[in-house]
């Protein structure tokens, strides 16, 4: 049977469903068409295929109510005609034979059907075991997503939980640090009010400094020329007093009477050289100690000048700051060597923690170098850049 002539007759029993057929009238149209029209026996199958409704009991009887209304219909037929005794005994005797073969066939067919309803119900009942067997499966990977659900939803609340504290240790961290920020803010202001009185003083002492420079050029200028004009005098006066000696000297061998006189004048010549030559040696310790004043001057200006951009505190501050690389390198490039007066080499290597740095000086730049390492922070401009790049190098080679 192709699928058309199915198509015709579900739609033919679909249209007598719709008119209110029950279903013992749709089972017995199906068996008409399938054994009248088409030359197929009516199984049940075939007709719960075709009508979609009835039970695996309900179907069987309705094809058995077909065969008996079709038995009756044939033996009416057959006692209805005029036929001789003989015949219609030779007729029942067919009839009796086909109703017999037609039986075995239909046992036949019963049994076939059996098998194969056997082997459906085998099939389903394996296919019922592989759901079972699925649905096992199933649930256990639901119990197993169920409780990984769960081992996630509390790792969720606790990961929620700590974040939650992250969040107010966090609060906690920020209000602490702007806490810091408004401390070193009120440090760096008053640092910065510290470091103007100093640059301020510094410049008044830089002021004083060469004003005392100033006196000095003149009193040294002053001294000299005193010191000039006394070497002039005492040579002007005593160079005649030389020549009269020696021509005395030479006239004394004649003039015996005059060689005391000549002694005398030779004393007081030599009387007023000593004096001339003392006070010009007054002169040059005055000098000398004007210059001694004047050296220990500029030292002062030089220290002055050194320690003039901050004070003792925030040399100390900054010089920190720079060992703990809070500074960049262009900040301390703009303070220059205004903090090295505060500025201390480190005792022992960062790097190999064995070798003492050395600080090494060529004309104005620094350098730090470790003998042991052989690690250095290069020529710098100062003494606090020097330091700074030794400790970057050195926590560069560590990292």
């Amino acid at each position: 049977m192709d699928q058309s002539t199915r198509d015709t007759l579900r739609q033919e029993i679909e249209a007598m469903r719709a008119t209110g057929a029950r279903r013992q009238d749709l089972s017995q149209h199906a068996c008409k068409r399938l054994f009248f029209d088409l030359g197929v026996r009516p199984s049940v199958t075939t007709v719960r295929e075709l009508t979609q409704t009835g039970s695996a009991s309900d179907i069987p009887k309705d094809i058995e109510a077909f065969w008996a209304g079709l038995r009756s219909t044939l033996r009416v037929r057959i006692d209805a005609g005029a036929m001789p005794e003989s015949l219609q005994e030779r007729a029942g005797e067919l009839l009796a034979a086909l109703y017999d073969e037609a039986q075995t066939a239909a046992r036949a067919a019963l049994n076939e059907e059996k098998a194969r309803l056997d082997m459906a119900i085998q099939a389903a009942q394996a296919q019922a075991r592989d759901a079972d067997i699925r649905r096992e499966a199933i649930e256990r990977a639901q119990q197993r997503a169920e409780a990984r659900a769960e081992a996630g939803a509390a790792q969720i609340a606790a990961l929620e939980a700590e974040l939650k504290t992250l969040r107010s240790q966090g609060t906690d961290a920020q209000a602490g640090l702007r806490e810091v920020i408004a401390r070193w803010e009120k440090e760096n202001e008053t640092l910065s009010a510290r470091l103007q009185h100093e640059q301020d003083a510094a410049a008044r002492l830089r002021d004083r400094i060469d004003e005392l420079q100033n006196e000095l050029r003149h009193s040294t200028e002053h001294y000299a020329q005193q010191i000039k004009d006394a070497v002039k005098e005492a040579e002007r006066r005593v160079h005649p007093m030389l020549v009269e000696l020696d021509s005395l000297r030479g006239m004394a061998a004649t003039y015996q009477t005059s060689a005391r006189e000549a002694s005398q004048k030779e004393f007081d010549f030599i009387q007023q050289l000593s004096a001339a030559r003392s006070r010009a040696d007054r002169l040059e310790s005055q000098v000398r100690a004007q210059s001694d004043e004047i050296d220990a001057l500029v030292l002062e200006r030089d220290a002055r000048r050194v320690q003039s951009g901050a004070s003792a505190e925030v040399g100390a501050l900054i010089a920190s700051l720079a060992a703990q690389g809070r500074l960049t390198s262009a900040e301390i490039a703009r303070l220059g060597t205004q903090i090295d007066a505060h500025v201390a080499a480190p005792t022992s290597c960062p790097a190999c923690e064995a070798g003492e740095p050395e600080l090494q000086r060529h004309e104005d730049e620094y350098e730090l170098s470790c003998p042991n390492c052989e690690r250095t922070s290069g020529a710098t401009a100062s003494k606090l850049a020097a330091v700074d790049e030794f400790i970057r190098s050195a926590r560069v080679s560590t990292s």
